[in-house]
């Protein structure tokens, strides 16, 4: 037997289909007897409980297309099969009434449980604490990303070379030694180049433009105190 009742939009329900199959009776029959019952509540000025107790839906037969259907509540169906008094309709009416109870009756026992003071405020408790462990746990994360950033930051710090403004800088500090140390124009280019090969071998650069940025103060401390081996 199909299933009675069912849960629709979170309310106990039957529908037209079921009635017709469990009665016997055709479908576009049952359809009739409901908007019978609908017109006399109407008449009876009742249509808060008709709106609320019958409900216009669809379904799809086999073959794809989609047909009207109407939904009963538990009350609705009780007014329209108040015409169906055969013996055996009779059977169906007090099943489908046990099969409405069951539902209630089932819908009652999954329902949750109002807490206690005491259990609530021991729920509350908890739930604070997971979220202050939560809330350390990002803590911590965030610390290990700003020290992971941090270590990123210097590796990449430590590679930067000279800029266009700090190579020249560089090169002025060494003019000026160069200048310091010899009036002979001819001594001055042995000069520039024994103090340019110094500088790559001191500080491992193919060329004093590959000088780290973060070195340049070295470099330029070390330009300054200066000696050439020899000066002729």
């Amino acid at each position: 037997m199909t299933q009675l009742v069912f849960i629709e939009n979170n309310k106990i329900v039957t529908d037209s289909l079921t009635v017709a199959e469990v009665f016997g009776k055709p479908h576009d029959k049952v359809i009739r007897d409901i908007e019978v019952q609908i017109e006399k509540l109407q008449q009876a000025n009742e249509i808060e409980f008709s709106a609320a107790n019958f409900g216009e839906s669809t379904y799809t037969n086999e073959r794809g297309r989609t047909y009207r259907k109407i939904n009963l509540s538990e009350d609705a169906f009780t007014i329209v099969a108040m015409s169906y008094v055969t013996p055996e309709a009779m059977k169906m009416k007090v099943k489908f009434i046990q099969e409405f109870k069951s539902m209630r009756e089932h819908i009652e026992q999954n329902k949750v449980k109002p807490l206690s003071k005491d259990q609530a405020l021991v729920t509350v408790l908890r739930t604070t604490a997971d979220l202050v462990e939560d809330t350390q746990a990002i803590k911590e994360e965030q610390h290990e990303i700003r020290k992971l950033i941090t270590q990123v930051n210097q590796k990449v710090e430590q590679q930067i070379t000279l800029d266009h403004g700090e190579q020249r800088r560089l090169q002025k500090c060494i003019a000026s030694k160069v200048y310091e140390l010899s009036d002979d124009p001819q001594t001055r280019p042995k000069l520039f180049k024994e103090i340019y090969c110094e500088i790559k071998d001191r500080f491992g650069v193919a060329s004093y433009k590959d000088v780290k940025r973060q070195e340049l103060q070295s470099a330029i401390n070390y330009i300054e105190n200066w000696v050439p081996r020899k000066v002729s």
